[in-house]
């Protein structure tokens, strides 16, 4: 078979590059070891501006340095007398009031960068900012603990840094139909048939060999186990509703996944940032809103963790176009059924003690939270994963 008319022709082939490299299609595992507590990443893109979304409306300062942009007192949703939600984050109160919601205020790391592409990369790798790594934080997990091809699923048509890994990489797809019908793409047939031929261990070809027989495993075990379950629950029409929408019914189907990831984006709001974050916020809350009924109907939200971050937070000033620049320290939010430390997690940050440009300081380095959902929640050894020994908080 020509190489380049396969590439080229072949819409699964140009997938397969986000598919494990080898991997035993269908490996048993034992109960034990899988387990179900299944972790849920949900990434802001952009950079959102944390200061408007965990809100302190009775601090003068905040409103000082936000004169047009600062959410209004009598539009915030109160959690206390000091700190309350965006006003489109109305749906996350209940989550609040029950305890399935823990803010983690100030998470950020040493040395910040304010590129949206360096820092999301400093996120999604786990490592310090001054260095670079080719691997994802979940993807070392999936090298040390994936026991299938889609042990962790980005739900996206490519996959981001954070599950990439040095021998395994998770699968991207929106729509376990779509991945099975790819899987029975003929040029991937004629792949299957011409298998043993010299020519495919040429080029990496024999890679893509692999990682398709990988593929078509996975398809077929994503699509049969996943349309058992179909939701009852009205999800906003939306692309986030729907990743959520397919999160949960992978997850009620029983399919043996223990992290999926999904992304929000257009946060980077530099210009008129109050109706754009009023948008997005409210696609956010109203979609995770969803989600958790769905979780909550099918009687797996208890052993389902959500953890929302976003790349960087913004100034403390807004600026010129009524909007805010990159900055750096941010609030991520947790969610879950058994959250041994609920609400409010730690203080809001000092607004008089800002650091040298004006920003929030970081109080909480992000990978203290990875450790923890590592060690705690997933119930492996976060250092393996990590390549580093990192304080563990107590949120699960």
């Amino acid at each position: 078979m020509d190489r380049r008319k396969f590439l080229k022709q072949s819409s699964l082939a140009s997938s397969l590059f986000f598919v494990p490299s080898f991997v035993k299609a269908f490996e048993r595992v034992a109960q034990s070891q899988l387990g179900y507590k299944r972790l849920v990443i949900i990434q802001l893109s952009g950079g959102n501006d944390g200061l408007n979304t965990v809100i302190p409306y009775q601090n003068d300062l905040y409103y000082k340095a936000r004169p047009t942009l600062g959410i209004k007192k009598n539009e915030v949703i109160k959690l206390t007398d000091e700190v309350g939600l965006h006003k489109s984050l109305k749906p996350l109160k209940q989550l609040y009031d029950d305890g399935h919601l823990t803010i983690i205020n100030n998470v950020g790391y040493p040395n910040p960068i304010r590129s949206h592409f360096r820092s999301m990369d400093i996120w999604q790798t786990a490592t310090d900012s001054d260095t670079y790594s080719q691997s994802g934080w979940l993807g070392r997990y999936l090298d040390q603990y994936g026991k299938n091809p889609h042990s962790a699923i980005e739900i996206n048509d490519s996959l981001s840094l954070a599950m990439k890994g040095e021998t395994m990489n998770a699968i991207a797809t929106q729509d376990a139909k779509t991945l099975y019908n790819l899987s029975k793409d003929p040029y991937f047939k004629n792949v299957i048939k011409h298998q043993n031929d010299a020519h495919l261990s040429e080029h990496n070809l024999g890679y893509l060999y692999k990682s398709m027989i990988s593929a078509e495993s996975s398809a077929k075990y994503i699509f049969e186990t996943s349309k058992t379950t179909s939701s009852k629950i009205e999800y906003p029409n939306n692309a986030f509703g729907k990743q959520l929408k397919t999160t949960a019914q992978f997850i009620n189907s029983g399919l043996e996944t223990k992290v999926f990831y999904s992304a929000l984006n257009g946060f980077d709001t530099h210009v008129n940032q109050l109706n754009s974050q009023n948008r997005l916020l409210g696609i956010y809350a109203n979609s995770i809103d969803a989600f958790v009924q769905d979780l909550k109907t099918n009687n797996t939200f208890d052993d389902t963790l959500i953890l929302t971050f976003s790349e960087f937070g913004r100034r403390v000033k807004q600026n010129a176009s009524v909007g805010t620049d990159h900055g750096t320290a941010n609030n991520v939010f947790v969610m879950g059924g058994k959250l041994k430390k609920q609400g409010l997690y730690n203080n809001m940050a000092d607004l008089s003690h800002l650091d040298t440009n004006g920003d929030l300081k970081f109080e909480i380095d992000f990978r203290t939270i990875y450790a923890t959902v590592l060690n705690q929640w997933l119930e492996v050894n976060d250092e393996k994963v990590l390549n580093k020994s990192f304080e563990q908080l107590h949120f699960v």
